[in-house]
């Protein structure tokens, strides 16, 4: 399953904050990470978070797509419907 993110480092907490559109209206995750944007580091904060939120392995979480820019795209591996269940119970609607 692919999952649009806007990913916020440099943040006062590790947080999912919800869902956001884009000023080109796609619906996007937003993320908060406290992990600077260099050499990796906010995007392996947010597998982490992602991966702890909803109670997955990290390796079934990777970024496909955006890896040096705030808008990605993340890959979750796994049952569609149980990995959405886990996003709505987190409060986000996707």
């Amino acid at each position: 399953m692919l999952v649009p993110v806007r990913l916020t480092p440099k943040a006062g907490r590790n947080r999912i904050v919800g869902v956001r559109a884009d000023a080109d209206g796609t619906r996007r995750l937003a993320v908060s990470v406290t992990a600077v944007a260099e050499d990796g580091k906010a995007n392996g904060a947010l597998i982490a978070l992602l991966a702890k939120t909803w109670k997955l392995p990290k390796s079934a979480i990777a970024i496909t797509a955006g890896a040096k820019a705030r808008s990605k795209t993340v890959r979750v591996a796994g049952d569609p419907a149980q990995i959405l269940q886990r996003v709505h119970r987190h409060g986000c609607q996707a």
